[in-house]
């Protein structure tokens, strides 16, 4: 057994910063205030419902997650955000209708007191959407800067002992890299010169970066995956992951393209369909706004099958996604993938799924996850790019010159060692061989 990492302790409140009060982070408040209460199970929480075998099997070791590390206690959670809407969070949960009234008046007298801030936004980069609760400012540079007063503010009012950021917000329009991105410099350069390679979502994570926050990204804009952002990441002691948050059937894509390859079952054609109805749905019915998502689903499938090192099962593979806009859904998405198959000696056969889900009611435990496994990365002495943390996303971080993984369970694993080695445990390799020499 190897020395237990130096991890600073969990003293103090934790503030948790959301980017965007709507559906995914009013139900993530919400559902954490519910279970303090004991109204409710954390489901879905690897942090909170989570096991994890420590030793041999024989040992019989298998801990909670929470046991294992020294997790924020959720009592010790301060939410706040910012919105182009007015709404509190009451209104907000009222309005996305994700959880029901009858929960939301349990815990309303906190969910009214959680007010936005206004909001650093323009429309260039979400178009469907508009609001009347936003910053003005001479550029994108003091934009920041009222953003880092905003965060300083909140931490002082509620005498919070180390603050976590999460994206929340919608999806922006598709994005690469330009110059502006190279290096902090340019990046600060081109903030004050009201660059249009600049979206809203980098000023956010540029001002947590500076104030040496951990930051993570729910939706598949390109954010602090930049050069300039992750090397101020490292600089300034944050630890940043992913992005867009790894739900609904990206979440089953990832579930069953490990097994497909793994029986070396060949695919031919992957018809994926989404009906959603809420904002978020809205957003991405703007062709830029769905263009950034479909990239971050269609990756997934290309890393996973490996259709290089196979190419007679997978080179050929016609991967479809779509995503319809439908308002009587809400936020209750249907995802429907059709699979077309190849077997032994080619024959054919077809795979079909559908997926009735929820979408914020999927995503809140991973927000719950980040927030606390972010905070223990930082009470680590980690900065950079967390790739132990892929587990969560659909577009996963990772050093330059390497491939992203997507397999969902080679994630599970990388999370579940690096907690292990946290605390000094030996490493699981699962290769059993000790129970029979």
């Amino acid at each position: 057994m190897k020395q237990p990492a130096e991890i600073a302790p969990a003293n103090g409140k934790l503030g948790i910063l959301l980017v965007g009060l709507g559906a995914v982070s009013t139900t993530f408040i919400a559902g954490v205030l519910a279970v303090r209460k004991g109204y409710a199970l954390p489901i879905g929480s690897l942090t909170q419902m989570g096991t994890i075998r420590l030793g041999k099997r024989t040992e019989g070791r298998s801990p909670l997650i929470k046991e294992l590390v020294p997790l924020a206690n959720l009592d010790d959670l301060v939410f706040a955000g910012w919105d182009i809407f007015e709404d509190d969070c009451y209104e907000a949960a009222t309005t996305a209708g994700v959880l029901e009234r009858s929960l939301l008046d349990k815990v309303r007298p906190e969910l009214e007191a959680i007010k936005p801030m206004p909001a650093v936004f323009d429309r260039r980069y979400v178009k469907r959407l508009d609001g009347p609760n936003v910053k003005k400012g001479a550029n994108k540079f003091d934009l920041a800067e009222q953003v880092r007063a905003d965060i300083r503010q909140f931490k002082a009012d509620h005498k919070l002992s180390r603050l976590v950021m999460i994206w929340c917000g919608s999806t922006e329009i598709f994005m690469t890299e330009s110059p502006a991105h190279r290096t902090i410099e340019d990046f600060e350069a081109a903030l004050r010169a009201n660059d249009l390679s600049i979206p809203s979502s980098m000023v956010y994570a540029y001002a947590a970066l500076k104030e040496g926050i951990p930051y993570a990204n729910g939706a598949p804009n390109l954010t602090a995956d930049i050069p300039a952002l992750m090397d101020l990441a490292q600089r300034n002691g944050s630890p940043i992951t992913g992005k867009d948050f790894k739900t609904g059937q990206t979440l089953i894509k990832t579930v069953i393209a490990p097994g497909l390859k793994a029986r070396l079952i060949g695919v031919k054609g992957w018809y994926s369909t989404n009906i959603l109805g809420n904002r978020d749905g809205e957003v991405l019915d703007d062709p830029e706004s769905f263009k950034t998502k479909e990239e971050s689903k269609k990756s997934v499938l290309d890393y996973i099958l490996q259709p290089d090192l196979y190419p007679q099962l997978y080179k050929d593979l016609c991967h479809v996604v779509r995503i319809n806009y439908y308002p009587p859904r809400g936020d209750n998405k249907e995802g429907w993938d059709n699979i077309d198959l190849i077997g032994w000696l080619g024959y054919p056969m077809q795979l079909k799924i559908n997926f009735l889900c929820r979408d914020s009611i999927l995503a809140a435990p991973i927000v719950l996850d980040l927030v606390l496994l972010l905070d223990l990365a930082a009470r680590s002495g980690w900065s950079g790019i967390q790739e132990w943390l892929s587990f969560y996303f659909k577009s996963p971080m990772h050093a330059p010159g390497l491939y992203p993984e997507h397999d969902l369970f080679i994630q599970l694993m990388k999370l579940k060692n690096t907690l292990r080695f946290l605390r000094g445990e030996e490493l699981i390799t699962h290769l059993g061989r000790e129970y029979y020499d």
